[in-house]
C-alpha cells in the first residue's frame, strides 16, 4: 500500500507502481527501457501515470540513462540573427518533443577563449551533445582544440555530422532569376567573409554568371546587418555600374535599398534586389523584396536528429538531401529599364 501523501504533494514512482500494481523497477523501465516490459503491463503502468499525471524526476531518469537529457547549443552568431535566432528557437522545440532541455552558451567566435568557456560552461552542466550555430571557421578550430568528448553537430556543412542547407544552389537560382530578367550587370553585397554561408552564397552566384559568360560587376563584403548594408551599398553606387544586387541577408538588403533611395535610385526600375532568408519583415520592405526562404524549422529538427543518433549510439539516419532554399519573387526585381544602372 502506497505511503499517504499530502494533497499538494506531487505522485511518486511508488505511487505510480502502487497504482498498477508492479514494483517501482518496473515502471522505471517503462520510463526508460519500454521494450524490456511486456505490452499488458507497459499499458497498465502508462493508465496509471496518465491517472495520476505523474511527471518523472529529469534528474532520476538521467541518473537512469547514463547522461543528462540536456543539448548544448554553441551559439557563435550573436544571437540576434534572424537565421541563427530561428534555428535556435527549432532546437529547443524539436529537443522538448523528445524529452531533452536545450541550454545556450554565447561565444565570440574570434575568441578561442570564449569558445572554450563556452564549452566548459556546457560540460559542467553533463550536456550530452553539442550544436553549433553559425560556426565561423575559428570557431570549428577552437571546438576541435577544446576536444568536449561529446557528439557535435554543425549547422553549416562540415564537421562529423551536419545538417546541411545548400546555400551556393540557392544563389545559383537568384542568379538565374536575375539573368532570366534581363540583368547582365550585377553586383554583391557578400556577407562576412569568414562565414562559410555567405562564402557559398558569393561562389553560388559567381559560378551561375561565369556559366552565363559573365562575372559580378563588384563583390564587397560586409557583416550581416542592415546598417553593414546600408554602408557597403553607398560604396557600391559611388563606384559602380549595375541594375541589380545580391545581397547576402535580407537585413543586408534593407540596408542596401536605404541607400539606394537616398542615390536617387528607383527599385526595381533602376535597380533589382534579392536578398536571402525570408525574413517576415521582407514581405514588408518598400518594395517588398525578392528572396530566399530558409527552412529553418527542418534544419533544426536535423540537427537534434543527429546529435541524438550519436548520443544513444545508434546509425546516424541516412542523410536526407539537402535543404535547398526556394526563391521567392516580390516586387523588388524586375526587367532592366532601357539605360538603367546605378
Amino acid at each position: 500500500m502506497a505511503p499517504a501523501r499530502s494533497a499538494h504533494q506531487p505522485p511518486s514512482i511508488r505511487d505510480v507502481a502502487a497504482r498498477a500494481g508492479v514494483s517501482h523497477m518496473t515502471v522505471s523501465r517503462v520510463l526508460n527501457k519500454p521494450a524490456d516490459v511486456s505490452a499488458a503491463t507497459r499499458d497498465r503502468v502508462l493508465r496509471a501515470i496518465a491517472e495520476m499525471d505523474f511527471r518523472p524526476s529529469r534528474t532520476a531518469r538521467a541518473l537512469a540513462r547514463g547522461h543528462a537529457q540536456l543539448l548544448g547549443v554553441l551559439d557563435a552568431a550573436g544571437g540576434l540573427l534572424y537565421g541563427p535566432s530561428s534555428t535556435i528557437n527549432a532546437i529547443e522545440l524539436a529537443g522538448r518533443a523528445v524529452g531533452y532541455s536545450v541550454t545556450i552558451a554565447g561565444v565570440d567566435p574570434g575568441d578561442a577563449d570564449s569558445v572554450r568557456e563556452a564549452l566548459s560552461h556546457l560540460l559542467s552542466q553533463d550536456a550530452a551533445g553539442l550544436i553549433i550555430i553559425g560556426p565561423s571557421a575559428q570557431t570549428h578550430a577552437a571546438v576541435a582544440a577544446a576536444r568536449p568528448g561529446m557528439p557535435i553537430v554543425t549547422m553549416h556543412g562540415s564537421g562529423e555530422a551536419a545538417a546541411f542547407t545548400e546555400q551556393s544552389a540557392a544563389a545559383e537560382t537568384a542568379a538565374q532569376h536575375l539573368l532570366g530578367l534581363g540583368h547582365t550587370r550585377i553586383a554583391v553585397i557578400a556577407g562576412p567573409t569568414n562565414w562559410p554561408e555567405a562564402a557559398a552564397r558569393t561562389a553560388g552566384l559567381r559560378a551561375a554568371l561565369s556559366a552565363a559568360g559573365l562575372h559580378p560587376v563588384s563583390v564587397l563584403p560586409s557583416d550581416w546587418s542592415a546598417q553593414s548594408g546600408y554602408a557597403v551599398g553607398r560604396q557600391l553606387l559611388a563606384q559602380s555600374q549595375f541594375t541589380a544586387v545580391f545581397c547576402a541577408n535580407d537585413q543586408i538588403a534593407l540596408g542596401f535599398m536605404h541607400a539606394a533611395h537616398e542615390h536617387g535610385a528607383d527599385i526595381p526600375r533602376d535597380i533589382s534586389v534579392v536578398g536571402f532568408d525570408d525574413t517576415p519583415e521582407s514581405a514588408h520592405y518598400l518594395p517588398p523584396l525578392t528572396t530566399l526562404r530558409q527552412d529553418f524549422a527542418e534544419g533544426g529538427r536535423r540537427a537534434v536528429a543527429l546529435a541524438l543518433a550519436q548520443i544513444s549510439g545508434t546509425d546516424i539516419p541516412d542523410e536526407p538531401p539537402p535543404l535547398v532554399p526556394q526563391l521567392v519573387v516580390r516586387a523588388s526585381t524586375a526587367p532592366p529599364a532601357a539605360g538603367a544602372g546605378a
